[in-house]
C-alpha cells in the first residue's frame, strides 16, 4: 500500500511514463494503473504540479469525457493539443475519441 505522498508521486509518474505515443489516459486510470483506484484528483494535481523540465508525457492525460482539462485559449492547452496531435491523436472540437486512443 502507498502511504507516503512521495510513493504516491512517484507511483504516478512511474505510471505516466508507460503510456506511449498516441495514446491518452483519463486521470482516473492513471491512478489506477498506479494502484489507486480513488486517486484521479491527486493525478490532476500531480500533472499540474510537474517539475519544470519534466519528461513525462503530461500531454497524454485527459479527464474521463476524452477532453482536455486545461482553459482552452492558455498556452498549455495549445501545447498539449499540438504534442497530441504530433503523435497522431486526432482532437475533434476538443474532443478525443477514448475508444480509438485510451490506453
Amino acid at each position: 500500500m502507498l502511504e507516503t505522498q512521495e510513493q504516491r508521486r512517484e507511483a504516478i509518474y512511474l505510471a505516466l511514463a508507460q503510456v506511449p505515443k498516441g495514446k491518452v489516459i483519463t486521470y482516473g486510470n492513471l491512478a489506477k494503473l498506479a494502484g489507486m483506484p480513488n486517486g484521479a484528483r491527486l493525478a490532476g494535481r500531480l500533472m499540474c504540479g510537474l517539475p519544470a523540465g519534466s519528461r513525462l508525457p503530461w500531454h497524454r492525460v485527459i479527464n474521463s469525457q476524452g477532453k482536455l482539462s486545461l482553459p482552452e485559449n492558455s498556452d498549455s492547452y495549445r501545447e498539449q493539443i499540438r504534442r497530441l496531435e504530433k503523435e497522431g491523436v486526432v482532437i475533434n472540437n476538443g474532443k478525443i475519441k477514448l475508444s480509438i486512443y485510451a490506453y
